[in-house]
């Protein structure tokens, strides 16, 4: 039996939620391990809808769910999302809910120094939620965060704050924007403190326990393999890793304890932001994915960017990602095109590579070489089994294997749970 990783195989946005959920069901523990309120999940339960962006997939279900050190937590947006799922009937307590005692906060100073920057890059900005994410691993790496564990400690805290407003309040002098007051900072993390500090303890020792115990465990990955800021679009990119190793390091557990790897996948392509986009198509096929797709962002509502599938670039992400296996979403919103097209490769300076290149002026210079594959005309929509698709649609799938060097392991044909064709059992190994 293994544990499970389910990441992004593209720019996020894959439809992880329902994959999530779909395992979290057979799950008996859910860790979130990177990332945070900048990325979204929605499930759909029984026809019920919700939108996740801290808290784990397992919650819905009453599974024993983590948030990993690797995760970097507004506590204020968590207790929001506490309340609004609650007032969907699902009770979240520290009996359901782990918080890793060394996580490090995201404060309302992260997010007005992260929309201050993109201001005042003007075009060069990078197209950031402005929820502070990457401010707040700023500070985690330059070792000045507040992380959970100082909430129990006043001294600790009146010491790390003024610490990070040294910091802070020269970065804003120099944006032109208004300095933070110290005390007003100190007033609401001390009454926040007895909301968060319950959830709080060390993950790491809960994991080994769960792990020793023969616990199914899954690793609930947020964004993509493509916003990874080692192996993504840089600067384009989120400000975390993405790809799966950080499972292990945004836990406390050790690689060898993480198991199969799943990458979930669209069958076409989306991104949110700023970045070079290959396959990017500004024309009515674009459109009407994106229309079919209902392409707009959980968290931001943003209108996501759309194109045909680049197994170039998903091909990389199983290899930086040790993916083992896919899970294939959104095949139904391809139904009805006479004719779709796949990325093979790229054509830089005259040259076809069969990469995506680190450089972003050679990024931008990419030209899509493409094949053409046939369409179909029936639904697959809804779709439980392999008999249930139309031939050319099974066609394209086994094409995609092909080009990506990995397995279709689930085909996810609508939003709904159920709806998933089931190739090869993750937890099973």
């Amino acid at each position: 039996m293994a544990n499970v990783v389910v990441v992004g195989s593209q720019w996020g946005d894959e439809g992880k939620g329902k994959v999530v959920d779909w395992l979290a069901a057979r799950a008996d523990v859910v860790v979130r391990f990177q990332g945070g309120h900048n990325a979204g999940h929605t499930l759909v339960v029984d026809g019920v809808s919700y939108k996740l962006s801290l808290l784990p997939s397992g919650v819905v279900r009453g599974t024993l769910s983590i948030i990993g050190n690797g995760v970097v937590i507004n506590p204020w947006a968590l207790m929001e999302e506490i309340d609004r799922i609650g007032a969907q009937g699902v009770t979240i307590t520290p009996e359901v809910l782990r918080i890793a005692e060394n996580a490090c906060l995201i404060l309302p100073l992260h997010s007005t120094l992260d929309q201050a920057r993109e201001v005042a890059a003007g075009k060069g900005k990078i197209g950031t939620t402005g929820r502070g994410i990457g401010p707040a691993y700023e500070d985690k790496v330059g070792r000045r965060a507040i992380r959970v564990c100082d909430l129990a400690d006043d001294a600790t805290l009146e010491m790390k704050v003024d610490r990070l407003l040294a910091h802070h309040n020269a970065l804003l002098r120099g944006l032109g924007a208004e300095e933070l007051n110290g005390d007003d900072l100190l007033a609401e993390l001390r009454a926040l403190a007895p909301k968060l500090l319950p959830y709080a303890e060390p993950v790491w020792l809960t994991l080994d326990t769960a792990y020793r115990a023969g616990k199914r465990i899954l690793f609930e990955g947020a964004q993509g393999a493509m916003l990874d800021v080692d192996h993504g679009t840089y600067p384009f990119v989120t400000s975390s890793n993405t790809v799966a190793g950080m499972a292990a390091a945004g836990s406390g557990m050790g690689p060898g304890r993480v198991g199969y790897v799943l990458g979930i996948t669209k069958a076409y392509t989306t991104r949110v932001g700023s970045g070079p986009f290959p396959t990017e198509l500004n024309d009515a096929v674009g459109d009407r994915i994106g229309e079919r797709g209902r392409e707009f962002g959980t968290v931001t509502g943003r209108k996501r960017r759309c194109g045909w599938f680049d197994a170039v670039l998903v091909r990389q992400a199983v290899k930086t990602g040790g993916i083992d296996g896919i899970a294939l979403t959104k095949l139904d919103v391809l139904d009805g095109m006479d004719e779709l097209k796949v990325c093979i490769g790229y054509e830089l300076d005259g040259t076809v590579i069969e990469h995506l290149p680190a450089a972003v002026a050679q990024q931008e210079r990419c030209v899509p070489v493409y094949e053409t594959l046939e369409g179909w005309q029936d639904s697959t929509e809804g779709a439980r089994s392999w008999a249930q698709l139309p031939a050319t649609a099974v066609k394209y799938v086994r094409r995609i294997e092909e080009l990506i060097g990995a397995p279709v392991s689930l085909l996810s044909t609508s939003p709904e749970r159920e709806d998933t064709i089931l190739v090869h059992d993750p937890f099973t190994g």
